[in-house]
């Protein structure tokens, strides 16, 4: 059985009226698949729903970092001397952007992740001093774990691979100003 985006939304949909019927007894904004679709219909933890608009949007914070790093490095006096270092250097540091944009949101979709996967759900009925555990039955281990196959699991995915690419973009960087004298 093949499932689409519209089939899982119907799954999510049947196990949060499930979930709101029987005797739950995690608070519903803790409940995995409620966190799910909070997380889902967030304006900053939507962008990696598809890769491509993901990467514009890292792009585009990219290069107006870049502008600011380029206008604050400016104002060195060695700028006027070695004008390409310090192009490259702002380059290189404005990935710094990015990097720590897509580890927020690796770090997000990881706990939703581990939240939907996971045999039991920790919650607080009323604060940090009252942590309870609740055991998902057999039927909502199933459907959670199905939303983290098909929904989370390649955002995951994606995420990662955006992040090794980031990552070997500024280590180049590094290496370039280690071994190169400008």
């Amino acid at each position: 059985m093949i499932l689409n985006h519209s089939g899982v939304m119907e799954i999510i949909f049947y196990f949060h009226n499930f979930m709101n019927q029987s005797k739950c007894p995690v608070p519903r904004e803790q409940q995995p698949t409620n966190e799910f679709i909070e997380l889902s219909n967030s304006k900053i933890f939507s962008w990696p729903k598809t890769k491509k608009s993901l990467i514009l949007i890292l792009i585009k914070f990219w290069v107006g970092a870049f502008v600011l790093f380029l206008v604050i490095s400016s104002g060195s006096v060695y700028f006027k001397t070695s004008l390409l270092k310090y192009i490259l250097l702002s380059f290189f540091c404005s990935l710094s952007i990015p990097l720590l944009i897509s580890i927020r949101l690796y770090l997000g979709w990881n706990h939703i992740f581990n939240r939907l996967i996971s045999e039991k759900v920790e919650y607080e009925e009323s604060g940090w001093y009252d942590g309870q555990v609740w055991e998902k039955p057999l039927v909502l281990k199933e459907k959670e774990s199905l939303i983290a196959s098909i929904e989370v699991k390649p955002i995951l995915k994606n995420l990662i691979q955006i992040f090794s690419i980031i990552s070997v973009l500024a280590l180049s960087g590094i290496l370039i100003f280690q071994y190169n004298n400008f």
